[in-house]
């Protein structure tokens, strides 16, 4: 009971410190020291411009509650300065607003300006304008570009001097950042790139925030500015000056996807063991780099085919719920480092090697204070080992925490938390509170080719970025060919090949106003390729393609002047041969006409006369939908089931929804995990699923974009797809699961007293709030097996487990079932390791 009381001591006190306001930041070569108090942080990535404000508080309190001290953000500047000196910090960019929120809920705040960003977000977060200021070269030392970085820097940190929220003025801003992963690319610019770097170091400092500056991957950062880590593990990154904290800036919990690709996953067990390394080799701040991916709205993802979707299988999933149990897991593992943070920063640390990969680090203090992090580091086998006098087991690839060097209250592989069951519950586009009322739809056409005056007629191709400088995705290139009457094709009724090559990022093809198909690159590089038969006619034969930017590149060496477009054309199968239409006057329009006169928004909407219908045409190219929807009931999250349509944007009520692309993986079955091995070094690659199926099918909309009823709807197709099939889908947890052993460890004897000197295992289950505990489909103490929605009894079973489970969760929001002697046989599978499984239905 002692123990008990003493660990919730500690918690409870760190988390108070955690809550006020700092005026003096400082560090040492072991923290940052926040009003003269060593501080260890956890941090938790929260991109503003990739949610809404409403959703805001709620991101920030989740992150809160999982144990986050600290919410990080970039500045997006191509965001903010949308043209030289035309700043913008309304709705989803009120950086301001969301930096207050984070103040308000007791949250500490690392501001990571760049203001090159990269983060998967166009151009890397510079404005494309500034490409196109003579004599700009990105991220070296260049006049130009130093002269607009450190005009944005500065803007922004009076802006937040003047709101008064750098801590040195009382504000929760603790760190700045100046530029971002520099260290890659530094030498490929060489002495201007070194110059630049601590050019970009001595601005950052002369700014005068009162809070130091860190530079993440910057292996020559100068003092004062501090260098971080990025990587899927930092335990053993050591900054470049003894003088300065081990801060881990990007812990990726999970990847990034993109259109055509797999979706990739990144086990609870391994993020928590990357962290607890981290903090038991000498860390002291740590950020998870997504906590909350988001989405990239309208045009904002990168590329080449960063989808619309940023969840980034992060704790905190797209549509702002809870991503359990990595949430959970992640929860715990934060209370157990919490409880050791006193000692971890204030006393003496000793590594002891308790045999092959496995290490105990253990920190002591002068009053006696003691916690140990004890790892196994093999990736395939379990040990047991001992430490001062006691047994400990650890499973592969893990790390216990002692807070007293005693008692384990967690190990890294052992997820007590709950597993929550996610369902998309689709509403009907086409009815309106359940009748069978049929929504008028708007249609309008697009004309494949040029529409009003031609931008410009040139003699081959144009670089496409250059040419539309990023303000729409299209661009059109037409010309025409003379077909003669004699060509072998149109005798014999064979056709033509059109071959086209490109390099990025796709195009479609219009052979006398007929859609000929789709083409797109591999979201590299490289070039692609289109090769389609065609029909021609003799005479004159127009050619219109429609090529298409999907993200421009977001980082690496001399990235702003990767280009874009077509680079060949030609016709096979004429009686003299190919012909290469390449030098031809080709005549270009940028854009599209309906995105030109805005018809997805305000009075754009009216600037167009709409087709009425009640069955809007499938499979049409290049064609404008437009309905009157309701707002899905209830307030769950809502996305958009964009399955059965080709390609193209989506607006509601003029909000930019973003890119859509149901785009099908390209790799195999095979190439995808069934059950993830979460031992061992992870990477991007190792724990993938959805190969062979569309990599985006749901688009997030916020529900701050609804109204009550009314709401317009707007979808530019280019391909061709099926309207009737688009759903509205609200994202509910239908149910909850639990999988909890008895020699689980548990943070939560917090909470929970110890029974007759035993601390018992609980499964915690936990309904979304105004739902309850339904039902209990399966429950089982003994040796299931299987994972949540697919557990299956063992040979080992009580018989009372569905009983003692709705006993205790029936008709709650919330219940805890202990894995003690009063509610499961004691004689139960003698010799074997006993677990409680459960799946219950939340409604």
């Amino acid at each position: 009971m002692k123990l008990c009381f003493l660990l919730l001591l500690l918690f409870l006190l760190s988390v108070s410190f955690t809550l006020s306001f700092a005026g003096n930041v400082t560090y040492d070569g072991r923290s940052l020291i926040i009003d003269g108090q060593r501080k260890l942080l956890i941090s938790a990535s929260i991109h503003y411009p990739r949610s809404v404000p409403a959703m805001w508080p709620g991101l920030v309190q989740t992150a809160k509650e999982g144990g986050a001290d600290v919410i990080e953000t970039y500045v997006f500047w191509n965001g903010h300065e949308l043209s030289p000196d035309n700043y913008y910090f309304g709705g989803r960019f009120d950086l301001v607003k969301f930096v207050k929120i984070v103040q308000q809920a007791g949250m500490y705040l690392i501001l990571r300006i760049g203001p090159f960003v990269a983060a998967e977000w166009n151009f890397g977060g510079v404005p494309v304008w500034l490409h196109y200021i003579p004599g700009t070269v990105f991220r070296t030392y260049n006049q130009p570009f130093m002269y607009h970085m450190q005009k944005f820097t500065t803007y922004i940190v009076n802006l937040m001097k003047q709101e008064k929220l750098f801590s040195s003025q009382g504000g929760p801003i603790i760190l700045a950042q100046i530029e971002n992963e520099y260290g890659y690319y530094e030498n490929y610019y060489k002495e201007e790139g070194k110059k630049y770097a601590m050019w970009a170091a001595k601005m950052a400092v002369s700014q005068n925030t009162g809070v130091p500056w860190i530079m993440c991957q910057q292996w020559d950062a100068p003092d004062p500015v501090i260098d971080t880590c990025n990587s899927f593990y930092c335990d053993q990154f050591t900054p470049t000056s003894p003088n300065r904290p081990k801060i881990w800036t990007e812990n990726w919990p999970g990847w990034f996807k993109t259109f055509g690709g797999r979706d990739p996953h990144r086990p609870p067990e391994d993020v928590a063991f990357s962290v607890a390394r981290f903090f038991q080799k000498g860390g002291s701040v740590h950020n998870y780099y997504m906590y909350h991916g988001g989405t990239n709205f309208g045009r904002t993802a990168g590329g080449p085919f960063i989808t619309t979707s940023y969840d980034y299988d992060a704790p905190i999933d797209e549509y702002g719920l809870p991503r359990l149990p990595k949430w959970g897991h992640l929860k715990e593992l934060h209370r157990a480092i919490k409880l050791c943070e006193r000692v971890l920063l204030n006393g003496k640390s000793a590594n002891i090697s308790l045999g092959p990969s496995v290490e105990a680090d253990v920190y002591t203090d002068s009053s006696g204070a003691c916690a140990a992090f004890i790892a196994n580091v093999d990736d395939k086998n379990d040990k047991t080992v001992e430490f001062r006098n006691a047994s400990y087991h650890l499973p592969a690839w893990s790390v216990s925490i002692l807070p007293d060097c005693k008692n384990v209250v967690f190990n890294t592989a052992k997820v007590a938390s709950q597993t929550n069951v996610v369902a998309m519950v689709p509403e009907n586009l086409q009815q309106s509170d359940k009748s069978v009322k049929t929504f008028k739809w708007g249609v309008l056409k697009e004309k494949a080719g040029i529409w009003g005056k031609a931008d410009l007629v040139k003699n081959g191709f144009v670089d496409h970025i250059n040419t539309t400088k990023d303000t729409t995705d299209y661009l059109w290139h037409t010309t025409s060919i003379f077909v003669g009457e004699n060509e072998e094709f149109l005798k014999k009724g064979s056709k033509p090949v059109l071959l086209i090559e490109s390099k990025g990022h796709a195009l479609h093809a219009f052979v006398n106003q007929e859609y000929q198909g789709i083409a797109s690159g591999n979201g590299t590089n490289s070039t692609f390729t289109f090769k389609n038969p065609i029909s021609l006619s003799s005479g004159k034969n127009e050619i219109a393609l429609l090529s298409l930017t999907v993200g421009l590149q977001t980082a690496g060496p001399f990235y702003d002047f990767v280009g874009a477009g077509l680079t060949s054309v030609k016709i096979e199968g004429f009686n003299n041969g190919t012909i290469d239409l390449s030098s031809y006057a080709w005549t270009y329009k940028i854009g599209v006409q309906g995105e030109h006169l805005r018809i997805y928004q305000g009075d754009g909407l009216n600037n167009v006369n709409w087709t009425s219908t009640s069955e809007p045409p499938k499979g049409q190219p290049l064609t404008w939908y437009k309905a009157v929807v309701d707002a899905p009931p209830g307030d769950e999250p809502v996305g958009l089931d964009m399955l059965h349509m080709g390609k193209g944007l989506a607006w509601l009520n003029g909000e930019e929804i973003g890119r859509y692309w149901p785009r099908t993986s390209e790799f195999k079955k095979e190439d995808c995990v069934q059950e993830c091995d979460y031992r061992g070094k992870f990477l991007p690659d190792k724990c993938d699923t959805g190969c062979g199926e569309p990599t985006q099918k749901w688009y997030h909309v916020p529900r701050s974009w609804f109204k009550p009823s009314g709401n317009i709807l707007v979808i530019f197709e280019e391909k061709g797809g099926d309207p009737t099939s688009i759903r509205f889908l609200r994202r509910k947890v239908s149910g909850v699961c639990a999988l909890v052993a008895e020699d689980y460890p548990y943070v939560g004897l917090l909470s929970h007293k110890i029974e007759n000197n035993k601390n018992f295992p609980i499964a915690r289950l936990t309904c979304p709030r105004n739902t309850v505990i339904s039902a209990v489909k399966f429950a089982s103490f003994g040796t299931p097996s299987g994972t949540c929605g697919s557990y299956l009894k063992g040979d080992c079973h009580d018989p009372n487990s569905s009983i003692v489970v709705e006993k205790a969760c029936l008709n709650k929001n919330d219940c805890v079932i202990k894995l003690n002697e009063e509610n499961f046989k004691n004689n139960l599978c003698p010799g074997l390791s006993r677990k409680l499984a459960v799946e219950a239905v939340c409604s």
